[in-house]
């Protein structure tokens, strides 16, 4: 992946072609330019027969230079950076600060293409973009253009897992709003790779962040809940806030409560308990995670309620880091 810094000083980050689709996209492009020149040069030789040698000769270099040069010209011209090859397997051609070329660019890279395209049936045109960085020929190179992949690959991202039932929708009350954003990428990135973490490593983070958490809402961590689990609670009521507050909901309270006309699903009428810290349960077992343990402190047998054990993740549906 290549940086490249806009005129406004805004960095992007485009793929660079590689050279084997380059080369395939330039072949097409001189088949379909070969298949209209002859077929343009037979049309001639009808129409012409009765002119002499050097006006044939002329007319035929002029064909040669309006569909093999002319030709690509106009067409990267007219569609910003796109011919038919380029188009065919998803490159565009771009200034050297990602913006559309124009007509000055294209004719550079035409002109100079028919020397070490044509001319030299690519091997200048292989030879430049193997030693370039950004894969450049030298018609890119006194074009001050790039080839670029327009059709990357979507990243897989992972999905911030939800929390266990009974922390859901248990801090309603509390404020997020001194929670920086660079911390909320920091715990989403978390939840969506903390199974692929090593069980010490994934628990110190946990807990490291969501100590920044309670620091920045000024909430202490609850005893006997996740550290883990408690930050998929907290994202969870910030996705929530944020949904109400993108689909029309009234602005809600300084508390942080739900917007007026809002109810939930699962509200039920009676007396409201403090959202933090959450209730417990009653009439029902303790909760799986009374009190978490570092992975050292687990027993042998791998039984016990550290990050690694598994215990409850059936029935809330949140596993903690394994």
């Amino acid at each position: 992946m290549s940086e490249l810094v806009t005129g406004e000083a805004v960095a992007l980050e485009l793929r660079p072609a590689k050279l084997p689709s380059r080369a395939l996209a330039v072949l097409l492009d001189l088949i379909v330019a070969m298949v209209v020149y002859i077929a343009l040069s037979i049309a001639l030789v009808a129409t012409t027969s009765s002119l002499d040698d050097a006006a044939q000769v002329a007319l035929s270099i002029a064909t040669f230079l309006l569909v093999l040069v002319g030709g690509p010209v106009a067409v990267e011209t007219l569609s910003h950076g796109r011919s038919l090859g380029k188009l065919a397997f998803g490159l565009r051609v771009v200034r050297d600060d990602g913006g559309p070329i124009r007509f000055r660019h294209a004719l550079v890279r035409g002109a100079i293409g028919v020397v070490e395209i044509l001319m030299t049936f690519g091997v200048v045109a292989c030879i430049a973009s193997l030693v370039s960085a950004r894969g450049r020929r030298l018609g890119d190179v006194f074009a001050g253009t790039l080839v670029v992949r327009e059709r990357v690959p979507a990243a897989r991202t992972g999905l911030v897992p939800p929390p266990p039932p009974h922390l859901a929708g248990q801090f309603a009350s509390l404020d997020l709003s001194a929670v920086p954003d660079p911390l909320w990428l920091a715990v989403r990135q978390y939840l969506t790779r903390m199974q692929q973490l090593d069980p010490r490593v994934s628990w110190d983070m946990a807990q490291r962040l969501a100590a920044d958490v309670a620091a920045r809402t000024g909430a202490p961590v609850p005893q006997g809940v996740h550290p883990a689990a408690l930050l998929a609670a907290v994202v969870h009521e910030r996705q929530a806030r944020d949904a109400r507050q993108a689909f029309g909901g009234a602005p809600q309270a300084a508390a942080g409560g739900a917007p007026s006309g809002f109810t939930p699903a699962s509200a039920q009428p009676g007396p409201v308990s403090p959202a933090w810290p959450p209730p417990q349960p009653q009439a029902q077992a303790p909760l799986p995670h009374t009190q978490p343990q570092p992975p050292s402190a687990r027993p042998a047998d791998g039984s016990g309620s550290g990050p690694g054990s598994g215990a409850g993740a059936g029935s809330t549906g949140f596993a903690p880091p394994a």
